[in-house]
């Protein structure tokens, strides 16, 4: 099924210059978002306490929501988990000067979770707490230390690949879209004030394999284009092979976003997160595989012959470092 003709000519190789100018623009404005605003960590990453409650009769998260805020915790996320009478409330602990010591976290956490039950019978007497957990600040700094460390490791990974599948350039170019897709979109998540937990660096993670995985799939068919074809300047055959896989593109990029779109709209406050990075990463990941990573080695100057199948005895093998 071909949504668009494979045998279009449209010219996106035209705004190549003005695309990239765009990306860079849209990169340092998310650096500055970040460097100014921040992400807002939530507990999983700066400490806090988790308490479990659960209700004999149905309550629903809008009230629970209702009843901590009565009672001074505004900032409290609720989860429902196993039915609509067992909640997760999840508080992030207050600033302090890190050196309490694990009695002082225990009774601290005790004081915490009854603060909690009082706020929650005030609407409903039949609310009881269930377990209460503490998650020190030094965990979640742990946490989002590797967190960072993971992201590295996987933008170091693709790099090495890209480097042994491709010609350089296209690695270049792959990597400079991966680092305007992962800024963008931590850059919009932190604009819009949401706390950003273990699952919204499992999205962040997931969409740099998404946009990498889409940028391969032109690149194979800018290779293969550029191998076969017997005339056309490079950016001929980059629009060509823009082309040629469009309708593949924005199917692919489809159907994942509807699926993803029901985790964000239906999938409950505990995927909130983690569906709208999916959602912003797929449509940038797409747009920067055809609009970022293509006129990208354009701009490196990739020819045919850098593509071209080198013999043991062809002399360019000589002139290349």
């Amino acid at each position: 099924m071909e949504i668009f003709n494979p045998n279009s000519k449209i010219d996106f190789m035209r705004w190549g210059k003005v695309s990239l100018g765009v990306a860079l623009m849209f990169m340092v404005i998310a650096v500055a978002i970040l460097s100014t605003r921040g992400l807002s960590y939530g507990l999983d990453f700066t400490g806090g306490t988790s308490v479990e409650v659960g209700y004999e009769k149905s309550i629903s998260v809008a009230e629970v929501r209702q009843a901590l805020t009565a009672g001074g915790f505004d900032n409290a996320v609720v989860q429902t988990f196993g039915g609509t009478n067992d909640f997760a409330i999840r508080i992030v602990s207050e600033k302090g000067d890190g050196k309490a010591t694990e009695a002082s976290a225990t009774a601290a956490n005790d004081k915490l979770a009854a603060r909690v039950l009082s706020a929650l019978r005030a609407m409903r007497p039949d609310a009881q707490v269930k377990s209460s957990e503490f998650v020190g600040a030094q965990v979640g700094e742990e946490l989002r230390n590797n967190g960072l460390i993971a992201v590295l490791f996987v933008v170091v990974g693709i790099t090495i690949y890209l480097w042994i599948r491709f010609e350089w350039r296209f690695a270049i170019a792959a990597i400079a879209s991966e680092v305007h897709d992962t800024l963008f979109t931590i850059g919009v998540f932190a604009l819009t004030g949401r706390e950003f937990d273990l699952p919204a660096l499992a999205a962040v993670l997931s969409v740099i394999g998404y946009s990498i995985n889409d940028t391969i799939v032109v690149f194979d068919r800018v290779r293969e284009t550029f191998r076969s074809s017997r005339k056309g300047n490079p950016a001929e055959i980059l629009n060509r092979s823009i082309n040629t896989t469009l309708s593949r593109t924005i199917m692919t990029s489809t159907t994942t976003a509807l699926a993803v779109g029901a985790l964000y709209f239906i999938g409950g406050p505990a995927l909130e997160s983690f569906g709208l990075i999916m959602l912003i990463g797929i449509l940038i990941g797409t747009l920067s595989s055809i609009f970022i990573a293509n006129p990208m080695i354009l701009l490196l100057g990739i020819s045919k012959q850098d593509l071209m199948p080198m013999t043991k005895n062809d002399p360019e093998l000589e002139r290349r470092p």
